[in-house]
């Protein structure tokens, strides 16, 4: 689900709290399994993954465009009408304020939902117990992190965050977006196989597909 923009105006400057918010979207049925959610899509993200769908959250200096204290009053609103919120981006986990939106999520009666790439591990277990369920994405074996995210060392950390995840009481699923131009199929097996090794239940594998491109005259 790519952000939207249904509610509310960017914050004046100097209003602007821990939540740097890039979008919102009031309602879906994709983003947390079985749940009627609304997703806070947070601003900024230290990777560069070329087929990320999302390249305008990337930068922490992006526009925002919803107050976090706006989509509270908006959720107060759909109390019984939607079960769970969602934080996605961007990467939720570079958010200082990320723990306590969580807790006033909760408060409100909602299911906590957080999609991440784990690239901070230490913020993501902060966060696991606030959370009802998480998709993390693992893009590949740590070694071919770098390719990916253009990060050296990614890998370690995305895997301590992984690590993390199968060792908490929390639901999740695992994801991997597979570009054939950056992992191969046996790259995709091997990751498989892995994952087995650590006891995860399974990895949900979407391939990329390049964007159409027009035949020539």
């Amino acid at each position: 689900m790519q952000a939207g923009s249904v509610i509310s105006s960017p914050p004046h400057a100097g209003e602007r709290g821990d939540l740097r918010i890039g979008g919102f979207t009031a309602f879906t049925t994709t983003d947390y399994p079985g749940a009627l959610a609304a997703v806070v899509f947070c601003q900024g993200c230290p990777w560069r993954c070329s087929y990320c769908h999302n390249p305008h959250l990337l930068p922490t200096d992006g526009p925002e465009t919803h107050a976090w204290a706006d989509i509270l009053a908006f959720l107060e609103t759909r109390r019984g009408l939607l079960d769970a919120v969602v934080f996605s981006g961007g990467e939720p986990t570079l958010q200082r304020g990320l723990g306590e939106a969580m807790q006033a999520v909760k408060t409100l009666g909602f299911k906590v939902g957080l999609h991440s790439a784990g690239m901070y591990p230490e913020r993501l277990a902060a966060a696991l117990p606030w959370v009802d369920w998480i998709g993390l994405d693992v893009k590949a074996l740590p070694e071919d992190y770098a390719r990916i995210t253009g990060v050296p060392d990614s890998g370690r950390k995305a895997w301590e965050s992984l690590r993390h995840v199968l060792h908490a009481a929390v639901p999740y699923q695992l994801r991997c977006t597979w570009d054939r131009t950056l992992l191969s199929e046996a790259d995709v097996t091997a990751l498989h196989a892995t994952l087995g090794d650590l006891g995860a239940v399974s990895l949900s594998v979407q391939t990329c597909r390049p964007p159409s491109t027009k035949p020539t005259p």
